[in-house]
């Protein structure tokens, strides 16, 4: 993948943002700083950084998707109620990949895992 301003740019902005934004949200980021570019430059670029690995795209239920900088085993958690996405770590799939390969002989190479539920905040509310 060749080197380009904007892509580093649109990288830069999902990695310094633990909130796991949609492209929208990156696209109003980074036009705050470069006016100029596009919706679908923003697009374009997201997807191509998913597709090498540089970012993690995560498939929303009804909703937009979101991308996340963060590359290390971990899984997500969606407020059904405000929409936020958290990050979460689970002890209990540290040998999950191990247990399908030697009960199927499948080769896990990633999965994701998405709870969906009420957060702490809007838990408060109700």
């Amino acid at each position: 993948m060749k080197y380009s301003k904007q892509r580093e740019m649109i990288q830069d902005t999902v990695m310094a943002h633990p909130i796991h934004p949609t492209a929208d949200d990156v696209y109003s980021l980074v036009r705050a700083k470069n006016p100029t570019i596009s919706l679908g430059t923003v697009y374009r670029n997201l997807n191509l950084l998913a597709e090498n690995g540089i970012l993690t795209k995560l498939t929303m239920p009804g909703g937009s998707d979101r991308f996340d900088g963060r590359l290390d085993e971990h899984y997500h958690m969606l407020c059904t109620h405000c929409g936020k996405v958290y990050d979460v770590e689970l002890d209990i799939f540290r040998d999950f990949d191990r247990q399908i390969r030697a009960k199927t002989g499948f080769c896990v190479s990633r999965h994701q895992l998405l709870i969906e539920g009420i957060c702490k905040e809007c838990s408060k509310e109700k």
